[in-house]
């Protein structure tokens, strides 16, 4: 006798707990599913739910993009850590008309790129792009200006930052209300070199390195998002004689803000860890990095730091990326991108912008 088939019931309240729980790329496949399940990851509350809950499984990924071939490649991070290499995705679209471009920062999924005079917010996730508007004041002198791009959740507003190092002039970009506004600066020229004009975002703030000529002293500019002000913090330390130039710049190593500085010989990097803002003589050589098997015209710069310690670095052109245990002993390296690219890490998101919503 042939049994009957019965069909599985589930509530849709334990649908929505089942999906929040996936990852992005799957989420993005279940669209075509059903009407009801396109309706509801497309939902922007959904998105924000999901990003928010997924915090500790979050995908990150590495990605590379080419000005000169606009070939797009991307790599899961946590999986190569994990030595399950997957080949480099591909599978991006991004209008030729955004080539060529800087890649300023990421933040929530999204990549702030930069092509003078045009501004551009893209999630590669869902192929979501918006050109922002341009300052007035950006448009006159951008080899003085330094950028930045965070989250504000006090407001649930991304924060697109335009800071001149020179007359202190500071523009910040409202997503709601779509316009630049100016807010008060620190009327103090600083000395930046071009290498660190993006800002690195970490615990709420917008940093970059600068030069106090007055005061012959190295410093960060700190940018609160919340609080929307600048401050300044001095770095007090000679790093055993090793300068913040060039072959330098801020990171996250674990969970603290570092400094990471190339020495002279160009064979090993520094990490140098930042324990306390309130205390600016903090600072401690955590770790030391071989790198002379780089070859000598490629720089390169740390991409990620686990909370076990473990170490991505990657060189300059996105040519190679390498790997390092936490004690700094070198694990692996391997090819990346096949010409030279701009390189960045980012987190896989579902999420829209502020004023995108509806």
């Amino acid at each position: 006798m042939e049994k009957k088939k019965t069909s599985v019931y589930l509530p849709h309240h334990l649908i929505i707990l089942i999906l929040l729980r996936l990852p992005v790329k799957y989420l993005i496949r279940f669209k075509c599913v059903c009407k009801s399940w396109f309706s509801l990851i497309s939902d922007p509350h959904f998105a924000n739910s999901q990003f928010q809950f997924t915090t500790a499984t979050h995908t990150r990924r590495i990605i590379g993009l080419s000005s000169l071939s606009h070939e797009i490649r991307s790599i899961d991070v946590d999986a190569w850590l994990n030595d399950d290499l997957p080949s480099p995705n591909l599978n991006f679209l991004l209008p030729k008309s955004y080539f060529p471009f800087e890649i300023i920062g990421s933040c929530g999924g999204f990549l702030f790129l930069y092509r003078f005079p045009d501004i551009y917010l893209w999630n590669p996730s869902t192929g979501f792009k918006k050109q922002i508007p341009v300052s007035s004041f950006d448009s006159n002198k951008p080899h003085d200006n330094l950028y930045g791009f965070g989250y504000d959740q006090s407001r649930d507003d991304y924060v697109l930052v335009v800071f001149s190092h020179v007359s202190s002039h500071l523009e910040v970009f409202s997503f709601p209300d779509n316009t630049w506004k100016e807010i008060d600066g620190t009327h103090i020229a600083y000395v930046v070199d071009p290498s660190h004009r993006k800002g690195f975002l970490f615990n709420g703030s917008i940093h970059w390195l600068a030069w106090r000529q007055d005061l012959e002293l190295d410093v960060i500019i700190v940018f609160d998002l919340i609080k929307r002000k600048l401050i300044e913090t001095p770095i007090q330390n000679d790093f055993g004689g090793l300068t913040l130039d060039a072959d330098s710049g801020l990171w996250v190593f674990g969970e603290t803000l570092s400094i990471w500085i190339l020495t002279s010989d160009g064979e090993r990097m520094e990490i140098w860890v930042f324990k306390d803002y309130k205390v600016h003589l903090s600072w401690n050589k955590t770790l030391v990095l071989s790198v002379d098997f780089i070859p000598d015209n490629l720089n390169v710069s740390p991409m990620y730091s686990t909370k076990n310690g473990e170490i991505i670095i990657v060189t300059t052109d996105g040519s190679i990326l390498v790997k390092y245990n936490s004690k700094g002993q070198l694990l692996e390296h391997q090819s990346f991108c096949n010409s030279p690219s701009k390189v960045v890490m980012y987190t896989e998101s579902l999420l829209s912008l502020p004023g995108d919503n509806e």
